[in-house]
């Protein structure tokens, strides 16, 4: 009875979903919860706001960091082992953040929390693709999108409420206790998987492709705000581009490379790849200019063209109801590319002149971006990966990420560079320029209905029969799950 109490039975598909959702959860939030309490941060400490903005330079360039070693990781010495590790010191830092004493302190944590982020995501959704077969992925839309479209959304109203009546530590206190519950459930619930790559650790490829992350997330998250010629960001842009060729030449010649760009030789995976990185740069692209021109049209604040953005990430819960019954029915390519053609020409509408002068028009075009575009993401992250041999889809997720993180980096930087400059942090009086960067997010998403043509008619179906119709043999309950499961 007391071994019962201590080790209680929990269905692994139950517990994979849970803390998934738990971590994710965390990990999207935190991408957002910290920006409205920059400035409070910076009082509280007697710094600059320059100075406190290396709170989430630290953040983002850290999360970039962790995304080349996910994979093998994960695959070395085990999807739990990494992901429970990953969160736990996920949990630890944000407990930091909310203790520190000093900016220093503050900083360095909020490092440790993005390297952690860059394992969670990857690793993450390696144990929950693990978890289901290709035909019961559509399954996951609902799980995929609560973390990847209303936590970023949460963030920054919930990030003013706790700031003004309660504290800004508290931005980081809610996650202690949520990742707590679930590292504990995850502790007794999640199955092992030890891939075992092949040779040995891939060193000069980790020395190139991950500082070359880095520098290009740093360079293409403050170009925009900082200028482009301004030195730290141009060296970085540099520096991070020449070390990027370099990773990806030894990538494809080395033995055992740390990533394994042949993967995107996958007729399927690769063009999913494709498409999500040239989402992400229409989506983000257009999340960034968009508020822009909807101050320069309106003179709004702030927190109104904030505000008015919002109603995307609704549009985008939808689309999860969306792809879990149309997926099967339609298959990938018919339910993907009509989904572009509209997210494109919704787009498109943003930048007619005289709707950005209307609030209403404005809102349900946002509602429906997320429920077009959000269709068209969640159907290719699901359908991605049905052509990726088991062994292979730690490597897959983490290029996935890479490619996925990259792209909406780089679609923000694209619009930066159509609307005149670098430094874009106040709307001018002139909406043209705004206009053109839109209709640019727009040509992103239409090229994607091209890739898209390259999806697989059919939904992934069924195999002959469903392993979970096989009765489990005597003694194979608990102990067959906590058991590691080595191959390779």
């Amino acid at each position: 009875m007391s071994g019962l109490l201590i080790r209680p039975r929990i269905r692994p598909r139950v517990a994979v979903v849970l803390v998934y959702t738990a971590a994710m959860c965390m990990n999207g939030l935190d991408s957002t919860i910290v920006n409205p309490a920059l400035y409070t941060i910076a009082g509280d400490f007697g710094r600059p706001l320059s100075a406190a903005n290396t709170v989430e330079t630290a953040f983002l360039v850290a999360l970039a960091v962790g995304l080349p070693v996910a994979g093998w990781l994960g695959d070395r010495f085990g999807t739990k082992r990494v992901f429970l590790g990953a969160l736990t010191a996920f949990t630890v830092a944000s407990a930091v953040c909310g203790l520190a004493p000093d900016l220093t302190t503050l900083v360095v944590a909020r490092a440790v929390q993005g390297l952690a982020g860059g394992l969670l995501t990857p690793v993450g959704m390696t144990l929950l693709f693990r978890a289901f077969p290709p035909h019961e992925r559509t399954k996951l839309a609902k799980v995929l999108i609560v973390p990847t479209a209303l936590m970023p959304a949460l963030g920054p109203p919930l990030g003013g409420l706790l700031t003004e009546h309660l504290s800004w530590h508290w931005l980081f206190f809610v996650n202690v206790p949520i990742g707590a519950a679930a590292v504990l459930l995850g502790v007794f619930g999640l199955r092992e998987h030890v891939e075992g790559p092949e040779g040995r650790f891939d060193t000069v490829g980790f020395w190139l492709a991950t500082p070359a992350l880095g520098l290009l997330t740093y360079a293409l998250g403050f170009g925009p705000s900082q200028g482009w010629t301004e030195p730290a960001v141009a060296v970085s842009a540099v520096l991070g581009s020449v070390l990027l060729v370099a990773a990806v030449l030894h990538q494809t010649r080395a033995k055992t490379p740390l990533l394994k760009l042949r993967l995107l030789a996958d007729r399927v995976y690769g063009s999913a790849s494709a498409l999500a990185g040239v989402t992400a740069a229409g989506l983000m692209g257009v999340l960034f200019v968009f508020p822009l021109l909807y101050q320069a049209s309106l003179g709004a604040s702030a927190l109104d063209a904030g505000l008015s953005v919002f109603p995307e990430a609704v549009g985008l819960m939808l689309a999860s109801q969306v792809v879990d019954r149309l997926l099967p029915r339609l298959g990938p390519r018919l339910l993907t590319v009509p989904a572009l053609l509209v997210a494109a020409a919704v787009f498109g509408a943003l930048a007619v002149p005289g709707v950005a002068e209307n609030a209403w028009s404005v809102r349900g075009l946002m509602f429906l971006i997320g429920l077009v575009l959000g269709t068209a993401v969640l159907t290719v992250q699901i359908s991605g990966f049905e052509s990726i041999a088991p062994p292979d889809m730690g490597q897959a997720m983490g290029l996935f990420q890479i490619v996925r993180t990259l792209g909406g980096a780089l679609g923000i930087a694209a619009c930066a560079a159509v609307i005149g400059g670098g430094h874009v942090t106040e709307a001018s009086a002139d909406p043209g320029p705004y206009r053109t960067a839109v209709w640019v997010t727009a040509g992103l998403v239409a090229v994607g209905a091209l890739i898209a043509l390259r999806l697989p008619r059919e939904a992934p179906q069924p195999p002959p029969f469903d392993d979970e119709d096989v009765p489990e043999p005597p003694g194979e309950g608990l102990a067959a799950q906590e058991a590691p499961v080595a191959k390779g």
